[in-house]
């Protein structure tokens, strides 16, 4: 959703730099905020795009919280399944690598888990938030566009 809509305000910004159109298309976010204006003004277009900014980056807190938790819910159960280890190894006389070693191992699993959710988390944050300020500058440029226009126009 969020590309497609960058690329039709990326269409509608183009027509204006040509001087195809004077005003933004029909398609555009913009064009609803000022149709319902007499004369557009700074207030309106950072109305609308403040409103845009935000409902397109409306899941990205979820995303960070995801990314920023994961590894230490990992490295908690880490350390849980060292702790059990070390409690049913208390228990033996003797106790070998090859005991030890699958036992850590299996508890290491959650770190690999809290990491590799991370990863994407993180991910996906970085990239939705890039269209999201794609998205708000294709915008802000189509208002400043506007904007002039209309005080040429006066």
């Amino acid at each position: 959703m969020l590309k497609s809509r960058i690329e039709l305000e990326s269409s509608s910004l183009k027509f204006l730099y040509m001087g195809k159109i004077d005003t933004v298309s029909r398609d555009s976010i913009l064009h609803n905020y000022l149709r319902r204006s007499a004369k557009p003004n700074r207030e309106i277009m950072n109305a609308a795009i403040s409103d845009v900014v935000r409902s397109s980056t409306k899941g990205l807190t979820l995303l960070s919280i995801a990314s920023s938790t994961s590894p230490f819910i990992g490295l908690f159960g880490t350390v849980i399944g060292i702790l059990e280890t070390f409690a049913t190894l208390g228990g033996q006389k003797t106790a070998s690598l090859g005991v030890v070693a699958p036992a850590i191992s299996e508890a290491l699993v959650a770190t690999a888990a809290g990491i590799f959710v991370a990863i994407f988390a993180y991910s996906f944050h970085i990239i939705l938030k890039r269209k999201a300020y794609e998205l708000g500058s294709i915008l802000q440029s189509q208002s400043d566009i506007i904007l002039a226009k209309n005080n040429e126009a006066n």
